[in-house]
Formats: C-alpha cells, sequence, structure tokens
C-alpha cells in the first residue's frame, strides 16, 4: 500500500510539474508575441490600421449577412469577432513574416536560417560545403528525395553546387537532387519564397528511406570532414528566430 501511496504521489507530482511547464511555455509564447508586435508596430505604421480595419469590416459583414437572412444579429456579432479577431492575426503574422525575411535577404547564413526554420519532417544540414568567402550549400533531406541549398556569390557557389551534387548522387543512387539558388538574379529563388518552393516539389520517397539517407549522407560529410558555418544570419535574423516559430505554432493551430 505505501509503495502504491507513493507511485501515486509521484504521478501526481510529475502531472503538476508537466502542468506548470505547459503553462511557463504559454506564458512566454505570449510574450514573444507581444514583443513581436510591439518591434512590427514601431517600424510599419501601416499595421495596426490594417488589422483595425480587418477586424471591423468582418464585423459588419457578419452582422450584414445575419440580418439578410433574417437571423438574430448578435450571433453574426460573435460570429464577426472571431472571425475579425483571426483576420487581424493573420494579417500580423504575414507582415511580420515579411519584415523578418526582407532584414535578412542577402545576409550570410539567411538560406540556412530560413531552411533551419521550415515546417515539417525535414531534415537540414547547414553549410555541407563553403568557401573561405561564406558562400554556402546547404542539403536538405525530405519527401522529394535530396534538395542542395547554395547561397553566396553566383560565381563561385556554381562549382562549389556542383561538386557537392555529384558526391551526393555517389551516395543517394536512384533518389532525386534537387539545386536552387537563393538570390534575385535570373534562375535564383528569392530568400522569402525558398520554403514555398521547397513545399511544391513532389513526394518521392517516404520516411524510411528519408532515415536511411540521412544515416548516409552524415557519414559522407564525416568522411569528408564537412566544414561548419556560423548558423543564421545576422543579429536580427537570430533575435527574430524564436518569434518566428512561435507564429507558425500559432498559425498552425487556427
Amino acid at each position: 500500500m505505501a509503495q502504491d501511496k507513493a507511485a501515486a504521489d509521484k504521478l501526481k507530482a510529475q502531472k503538476a510539474a508537466a502542468k506548470q511547464q505547459r503553462r511557463e511555455k504559454s506564458r512566454q509564447s505570449r510574450k514573444q508575441m507581444w514583443q513581436a508586435f510591439q518591434m512590427q508596430r514601431k517600424e510599419d505604421k501601416a499595421l495596426l490600421p490594417i488589422m483595425i480595419g480587418v477586424f471591423v469590416g468582418a464585423i459588419v459583414l457578419s452582422i450584414g449577412l445575419g440580418l439578410l437572412i433574417g437571423q438574430p444579429w448578435w450571433m453574426f456579432l460573435i460570429l464577426g469577432v472571431l472571425l475579425g479577431a483571426l483576420g487581424a492575426f493573420i494579417v500580423f503574422t504575414r507582415r511580420l513574416e515579411r519584415s523578418v525575411y526582407s532584414k535578412n535577404e542577402g545576409q550570410v547564413g539567411a538560406a540556412g536560417w530560413a531552411l533551419d526554420n521550415m515546417r515539417g519532417s525535414w531534415r537540414v544540414t547547414q553549410a555541407v560545403a563553403r568557401t573561405t568567402h561564406a558562400d554556402a550549400v546547404h542539403r536538405v533531406i525530405g519527401k522529394p528525395g535530396v534538395i542542395l541549398v547554395a547561397e553566396g556569390n553566383e560565381g563561385r557557389i556554381k562549382g562549389l553546387l556542383a561538386q557537392e551534387k555529384k558526391k551526393t548522387a555517389r551516395v543517394v543512387g536512384q533518389t532525386p537532387i534537387y539545386e536552387f539558388t537563393v538570390g534575385n538574379e535570373e534562375g535564383q529563388v528569392p530568400l522569402r519564397k525558398l520554403q514555398r518552393s521547397l513545399n511544391k516539389l513532389p513526394s518521392n520517397i517516404n520516411g524510411k528511406k528519408i532515415d536511411e539517407l540521412e544515416g548516409r549522407l552524415a557519414a559522407l560529410s564525416t568522411r569528408t570532414g564537412g566544414a561548419q558555418m556560423p548558423r543564421g544570419p545576422l543579429p536580427q535574423g537570430a533575435k527574430m528566430r524564436s518569434v518566428q516559430r512561435t507564429v507558425r505554432r500559432k498559425t498552425g493551430s487556427n
């Protein structure tokens, strides 16, 4: 009986600790979101008017719809408030995301930062190849196959990318290999569109194959002594990293 009571007390304590941890995590998320809003509001003067416009517009449209179909207006007022709050939050997150990408574009390590912040079962290894000028090729493994993402000087990364693709092909066999170069020139992918471009790729392999490829390519990097580079771009990008993850969790839950 004493052992059962001790086990029950231990389980109760664990549940209480887990509950407290969830509360603290939620509190930190709200704090980060509020800080992000204050930062964005100061830099983006149009943010607040647009958010208010979306909120009020949703309420007006909802009430109008209710009156049009002969339903109690207060029911549609509640609906309008909910839709307006959701719409305003989406406006905030989209403008925040655009601002962060705008600040990071062209900075060293920006592509690696964007890849690290992708949602889903992507396996990202930064700077599997690089030059002394901080040009780099990052490797991503996912359902499309293997994706090599290059950033830096176009003249230098062209050879670097070709060399990395050749080494990778020896290991992955028939698995598709995709190449992207981040930039604003013709044939390149702008930083803000990088995640979207990868998500549009077709699904070619399953989770088991992804694990297998990750092990093989990790061994390849170990043998070749892959160089490491600082993770993430300039300081403001690093500061916004946790905020971006919080925003993605919030938008994903809506």
